[in-house]
């Protein structure tokens, strides 16, 4: 006789979290990375309190991979800036 079961397994993920201190285009940022699942990171910006961050996570499958594409995304962000001032 076989019994359903309601409960789902989940296995727990380790809260680990990765913090990075990053320079890009001049400005300091700390960069947080999280496991969410195994092999699934994600990286954020750490609030610092009185500045608002709208900043959507990154993922990756490392640590070192979800702060990559973050620190990416940064540094477009600051050239596309940068490029458009020199425009103007």
């Amino acid at each position: 006789m076989q019994v359903a079961s309601r409960f789902l397994f989940h296995p727990t993920v380790a809260n680990h979290v990765h913090r990075f201190e990053e320079s890009i285009a001049g400005h300091p940022y700390q960069i947080e990375v999280a496991a969410v699942s195994k092999e699934r990171w994600r990286a954020y910006l750490i609030r610092i309190p009185g500045v608002p961050t709208a900043l959507m996570p990154f993922y990756g499958r490392t640590p070192d991979e979800a702060a990559d594409k973050l620190r990416y995304w940064l540094r477009r962000a600051h050239n596309r800036v940068a490029g458009s001032a020199r425009r103007a």
